[in-house]
């Protein structure tokens, strides 16, 4: 019968994958991953020999389709697995999923490793409602922006970064959200493991303090609950042109000197005459 099995693998170290994972691949016609060379590795430690085919981030579109078509035509069992963690998530296949899924073929996960969830569980942070958010813009002011939309829509956030990055947002999350609260996971599972916690200053500190920061993979959980969000700012009051008339009036301009004031800064020709004239019949 044809079907798609959706398999986490390890995040780090290799015991975490599931013994029902390890069958799952073991017995799979077809390995579908995001990188060939990675998950190469994975089947010589644990023996698996069904034939690997690439399908990432920048073919998937491409290769979704003929996917599908293959594991429906030739009633194979197939197996989706990502680099590190859990397929779609922040990773490559959801297009594979939805094309098998579309094409009638039986769907299923095989649930282990996910390094935000991993992060979530050790942070102490009260995380019944969270949002998972990945990698954020990079730019500055685009990065900020979107830290202010997160704290006004969540109090619990997951975020992914790069080594070589995470100084940096973290110096935006200091910045934006001084209020907020930080769990930083480094190399989850792995020999080296780190985990920092406490306001963006305090983890920003411990950061450029460590000679090895940009070093592994970083997995951020914020803490937004006491986080103040600035009120918006209140839009001035538009005045109407007669308004605008009769304070350039004030300042000593004739009706006529007010009316070519106003039109020269920009003002609707039409709507400034208008007002004019409706202010010299109220004069009258």
């Amino acid at each position: 019968m044809a079907i798609l099995y959706i398999v986490a693998t390890p995040i780090g170290n290799l015991q975490d994958l599931s013994p029902r994972g390890t069958e799952t691949l073991r017995n799979a016609d077809l390995i579908i991953a995001e990188d060939t060379r990675v998950t190469m590795k994975l089947c010589q430690v644990f023996g698996l020999k069904a034939p690997l085919v690439s399908c990432h981030r920048h073919s998937e579109g491409s290769k979704a389709p003929g996917l599908s078509r293959k594991i429906l035509e030739e009633d194979l069992n197939a197996a989706l697995v990502t680099d590190a963690g859990t397929p779609c998530i922040s990773d490559p296949g959801c297009e594979v999923v939805r094309e098998c899924a579309e094409a009638g073929i039986p769907v299923i996960p095989v649930p282990g490793c996910c390094a935000g969830i991993a992060a979530v569980s050790v942070s102490g942070y009260d995380a019944r409602e969270f949002a998972f958010y990945g990698f954020l813009p990079r730019e500055k002011k685009d990065l900020k922006e979107k830290l202010a939309e997160i704290a006004a829509g969540v109090k619990v956030a997951i975020l992914h970064e790069s080594p070589f990055r995470i100084t940096e947002l973290t110096e935006a999350i200091a910045e934006t959200l001084p209020e907020a609260l930080m769990t930083v996971c480094c190399d989850l599972t792995k020999l080296h493991e780190k985990t920092l916690r406490g306001t963006p200053q305090e983890v920003l500190k411990e950061l450029k303090t460590n000679e090895k920061t940009e070093k592994g993979e970083y997995c951020v959980v914020l803490d937004l609950h006491g986080v103040k969000l600035p009120e918006p700012e209140a839009e001035a009051a538009e005045w109407p042109p007669e308004a605008k008339l009769i304070e350039a009036m004030k300042q000593g301009m004739s009706l006529r000197e007010a009316q070519e004031s106003l039109i020269a800064k920009g003002e609707k020709k039409n709507a400034v005459k208008q007002a004019a004239l409706t202010l010299k019949k109220l004069f009258e």
